[in-house]
């Protein structure tokens, strides 16, 4: 079934692009046999030979993949969901979609996505709450280095501070991640932000 989906996908692009089966193949630096053979799923093709065609086709190697594999709404929506684990400890809303991703990893249809906006967005946002606590350590230690003491007025000023501070990053957490389970639900693209891109492929 995989490969019939893939060839599917393969063919569809292709005339849809008006290419033909000749230039694909000196376009994606394969032999037509084997562009003939991908399209008949007569073959599966290996990761280098998806590279080739996906340059070729101006699509990623994931949208290519992805279109091959089974959709599972119930499981994305699980993984994403499993990312308010960072409730308990912000590690976890690391580590459990990550388990869950890998476990499904080429799979599932948008899992490859999905999986790495979701843990990019929560790599990114538990950096930034840890460094909301180093920087509100730094003003403590500064405020004691100037007085020979930690005053009062300062203390409850940097706990309101740090309050707020984590209202607002975790609301937005749970905000973004109760959308997205909604827009899976009704299969719309997600969207993390902020984010950093630590992992590509």
């Amino acid at each position: 079934m995989k490969n019939k989906n893939l060839a599917k996908k393969v063919k569809d692009l292709r005339k849809r692009k008006g290419i033909s089966q000749e230039e694909l193949s000196e376009n994606s630096n394969l032999s037509l046999r084997t562009i003939q053979r991908i399209e008949n799923g007569e073959s599966e093709p290996t990761g280098d030979s998806l590279k080739k065609i996906s340059n070729a086709l101006n699509i990623t190697p994931d949208e290519l993949i992805d279109w091959a594999e089974i959709e599972d709404n119930g499981f994305l929506k699980a993984m994403n969901l499993s990312a308010l684990t960072f409730i308990f400890f912000p590690l976890l809303g690391i580590i459990v979609p990550l388990i869950m991703w890998t476990s499904k990893k080429d799979k599932l249809k948008n899992i490859n996505k999905i999986g790495k906006d979701i843990i990019n967005f929560e790599i990114t946002w538990t950096l930034i709450v840890f460094t909301g606590f180093i920087i509100n350590v730094i003003f403590l230690a500064k405020d004691f280095g100037s007085n020979g003491m930690l005053t009062p007025s300062f203390i409850i000023s940097s706990q309101i501070r740090i309050l707020i501070f984590l209202i607002i990053m975790y609301g937005l957490n749970i905000l973004l991640i109760l959308i997205n389970t909604y827009k899976i639900h009704k299969n719309k693209e997600i969207f993390y932000y902020p984010k950093i891109r630590f992992i590509r492929n």
